[in-house]
C-alpha cells in the first residue's frame, strides 16, 4: 500500500475541516449542548433516574451516538460527492492509486472528525452532568467502530447521490429518526412489551445500548449482540464499497 496518496487525501479532507471550523466542529458541539439544557432541565426534572443513573447522565451516550452517526455520514458523503460534482474524481481514478487507498483516505478523515467530535462532546458534557466511564477501552472501541462504519455508509451515499439534496436525504429521513427511536433518550424497558419487540428491529438500538454499557455497565440488549450488529454492518458496507468500485457504479461516465 502506498501511504502517500492516502496521506494526501486525508490531509486535504482534514484541511477542509479547519477551513470550516465553525460548521464542522463548533456547531455540532453547541447543538448537542443545547440538548443537555433542554432535555436535562425540561425532562430531567420529571425523570429522576433510569437504572440508577440520573437522566442527564443517562442521555450522554445517546447524544454522542446521535452526533456520531449523523456527522460520520455527512462528512464522508460530502467528501466523496464534491470530487464527483466538480469532475476531479476522474483524475483521482486515473491516478496510480488503488481503490483501497481512496477509501482509506476519505473514510479515515471522516471517521477522525467524528471521533474528535465525540470526544469533545464527552468533555463538554462534564460541565452539565457528572460522568463516569466504566469501560473506557470498550467506549473507544464502540466510538471508533461506529465512526468507521457510518463513514463508509456516508461514502456509499456520496457515490449514490446525484445532487446535493440527496446527500441529506438518508441522514434526515433514516439515520436521525432511527437514532431518536433507538433508545438515545430513554430505556426501551420503559416501553410496552409489543413496542419493545418492534424497537429491537432497529439496529441503532444495539449501537446506543452497547455504547451506554461502556459508560455505566447497563444496557437494554446484550453487549455481544451490539458487537455482532456493528460488525455485520461494517462488513456489509465494505462489501457494498467493493461492489461499487468493481462495477464502476456512479463513478464511470
Amino acid at each position: 500500500m502506498n501511504l502517500y496518496p492516502v496521506r494526501a487525501i486525508y490531509m486535504s479532507e482534514m484541511a477542509r475541516t479547519r477551513r470550516t471550523l465553525l460548521q464542522s466542529i463548533v456547531s455540532p458541539v453547541i447543538s448537542t449542548s443545547l440538548y443537555f439544557v433542554v432535555f436535562g432541565a425540561a425532562i430531567g426534572s420529571r425523570i429522576e433516574e433510569i437504572g440508577g443513573i440520573s437522566y442527564g447522565a443517562f442521555i450522554v451516550p445517546g447524544l454522542i451516538m446521535l452526533m456520531l452517526l449523523t456527522q460520520s455520514v455527512s462528512n464522508a458523503s460530502f467528501g466523496i460527492f464534491f470530487p464527483k460534482f466538480s469532475g476531479s474524481i476522474y483524475e483521482l481514478l486515473s491516478a496510480p492509486i488503488s481503490y483501497l487507498e481512496i477509501v482509506i483516505g476519505y473514510v479515515g478523515a471522516a471517521a477522525s472528525k467524528s471521533v474528535l467530535l465525540g470526544l469533545l462532546i464527552l468533555l463538554t458534557s462534564n460541565f452539565f452532568v457528572p460522568l463516569e466511564v466504566a469501560h473506557p477501552v470498550w467506549m473507544l472501541l464502540f466510538l471508533v467502530l461506529t465512526a468507521l462504519t457510518f463513514s463508509m455508509l456516508g461514502f456509499i451515499i456520496g457515490i449514490w447521490a446525484d445532487g446535493f439534496d440527496k446527500l441529506q436525504l438518508v441522514p434526515l429521513l433514516v439515520i436521525t429518526p432511527l437514532t431518536f427511536l433507538g433508545g438515545s433518550f430513554y430505556s426501551i424497558d420503559m416501553l410496552p412489551p409489543f413496542w419493545q419487540g418492534v424497537t429491537l428491529l432497529n439496529p441503532v438500538v444495539y449501537l446506543v445500548s452497547g455504547f451506554r454499557w461502556s459508560f455505566y455497565g447497563i444496557s437494554d440488549v446484550s453487549v455481544v449482540a451490539s458487537v455482532v450488529v456493528i460488525s455485520l454492518f461494517l462488513v456489509g458496507c465494505l462489501a457494498m464499497i467493493a461492489w461499487i468500485f468493481r462495477t464502476g457504479y456512479r463513478l464511470k461516465p
